[in-house]
């Protein structure tokens, strides 16, 4: 399992912590130390809705200008959410070519049944 986001998210320290506790190993991919590769981004947009995947409540998001929050309705998402990866929701959660996006207690079951899978 590799669960995507930023080292200072809260929900993301959260989930690490529910993992380990869990026992269910899982690497963890910093997008602004790791940078974030268009094949990866290629990948989700075609196996999430990029609804499910844009955080649009987010501080990065309410910075963006209405041209590249159009953008992210159209054929230009990708390159912005390329150079605005904290634009997407946190975590992000790939396990075998499958994905889980979010920690909520909704997600919970999915992610010990996808990592026992």
């Amino acid at each position: 399992m590799i669960m995507y986001g930023i080292k200072n998210c809260d929900t993301c320290r959260k989930a690490l912590k529910w993992l380990a506790n869990e026992g269910i190993d899982c690497r963890f991919h910093d997008f602004r130390k790791d940078g974030l590769e268009a094949e990866t981004l290629d990948r989700w947009l075609s196996a999430i809705d990029p609804d499910v995947l844009i955080n649009r409540r987010g501080t990065t998001y309410r910075k963006l200008d209405d041209e590249h929050k159009n953008e992210l309705d159209g054929e230009g998402c990708a390159a912005v959410l390329l150079a605005q990866p904290t634009l997407m929701k946190r975590p992000i959660f790939e396990i075998g070519g499958r994905y889980v996006v979010g920690f909520a207690d909704e997600q919970k079951p999915a992610l010990k049944q996808l990592a026992t899978a």
